[in-house]
């Protein structure tokens, strides 16, 4: 295995990780689950493709980490890079994780205080476990932080953008880096201006300009914008207000609704599952077919708003699990936007599934790409190009 960098992303409960090769050969990869239960429990696949599991009653992140590296089969990273979720508008690229950055990166989990403390702890544990290794990491806003002020400012007192940053940040942004990348590969050249839409549980998306976004769904957290597997996406702000004063709900009753009751679980009333979904709304469902139709809608509603972004459209790029398989919301998407000329070829579209790479246009107007997302990849990219600069 050629100089590997090891990926960490860690949750609050959860630590995700993958040891990706510099020739892109075969990864190592799992995930440390239930940490802090008797439950906990280390999902591993070998080089050849073999599943593990491991016991690890009462792990903490710490302990998951010791049980992870010991499955590393012997191959020592050149470095680690940590999924980072929010970092404000102190990064603009991955960074080396010294004090100070550390530093930085818990100034801003007030912003994230779900993802950047779990986050934080992947790192701790890291560095306590290899302080020789460099450890780099890399931000899901930091790919946005080309957004015009125009695109990035909510229309609010000026004191709370200067005092309390409080603006439009966007996240997936790995992912988006991705895939646009990958586009420009696949099409040759990096002057193009792509739409993209990463939709999985979280959903959001993106208009890259020459490499850079220019624009995208989510704001100052996750759940702003599209219709999501739990999450509402965008809602009238009164809403709050008029929850609070009708039923009486309290804030926090308020955050748990949007982020974990609604979305597409919330509109069918039977779960966030797109594939469970789609089988029901098959069969006559009304609150199935309900959560597919606004969902779609929604999607194509962003990507129009964004194509606001971009001097020209050279395609629109889907992504995510559901963006890399469900041909029908591709298509009810397509559908919701017939004035920009794009045109599906519908058995291409029915033949990329399962994390299968594929243009599905007719081969007239705007390109149309299905691209399997890779956000351990681009990690692994940022860590090695930062070490490579800094060398």
């Amino acid at each position: 295995m050629k100089a590997p960098v090891l990926v960490i992303n860690c949750g609050s409960s959860s630590i995700k990780y993958a040891l990706i090769p510099a020739d892109d050969g075969p990864r190592l990869e799992g995930i440390a689950e239930r940490l802090g239960s008797q439950e906990a429990l280390l999902k591993a696949k070998d080089i050849q493709g073999q599943r593990h599991e491991t016991a690890l009653p009462g792990a903490d992140h710490a302990a998951a980490l010791k049980a992870i590296f010991a499955r590393l089969d012997g191959h020592m990273p050149v470095a680690v890079g940590h999924r980072i979720v929010h970092g404000g508008e102190h990064f603009t690229r991955a960074s080396r994780l010294d004090d100070d950055v550390i530093a930085a990166v818990e100034e801003t989990s007030a912003l994230a205080p779900l993802h950047n403390p779990a986050n934080l702890a992947g790192i701790a544990a890291t560095r306590a476990l290899f302080p020789e290794l460099p450890q780099v990491g890399v931000f899901d806003t930091a790919f946005h932080q080309s957004l015009p002020a125009h695109a990035y400012r909510y229309a609010l007192p000026e004191s709370l953008y200067r005092e309390h940053g409080i603006r439009r940040y966007g996240f997936h942004g790995t992912s988006h880096a991705f895939v646009s990348r990958r586009a420009d590969e696949l099409v040759g050249g990096s002057d193009h201006g792509w739409l993209t839409a990463h939709l999985g549980n979280g959903c959001s998306t993106c208009a890259v300009w020459h490499g850079q976004s220019r624009d995208t769904s989510m704001g100052l957290t996750p759940l702003e914008g599209l219709v999501m597997g739990t999450r509402s996406g965008d809602v009238d702000p009164g809403l709050h207000a008029h929850l609070h004063r009708q039923l009486g709900w309290s804030l926090d009753e308020i955050d748990a609704m949007l982020n974990q009751r609604s979305g597409l679980k919330g509109l069918s009333e039977l779960t966030n599952d797109m594939r469970e979904l789609e089988a029901a709304a098959e069969r006559g469902h009304a609150g199935a077919s309900l959560a597919l139709e606004v969902f779609c809608y929604r999607i194509a509603k962003s990507l129009a708003a964004l194509s606001c972004a971009l001097p020209s459209l050279s395609g629109l790029i889907f992504t995510g699990g559901i963006g890399e398989n469900s041909p029908t919301v591709r298509t009810k998407v397509i559908a919701a936007l017939p004035h920009f000329g794009l045109g599906l070829d519908e058995a291409a579209n029915q033949a990329t599934l399962r994390g299968r790479e594929g243009r599905i246009d007719a081969g007239e107007g705007p390109q149309l790409w299905v691209i399997p997302t890779d956000e351990e990849g681009q990690i692994a990219r940022e860590t090695r190009e930062l070490l490579e600069r800094q060398a």
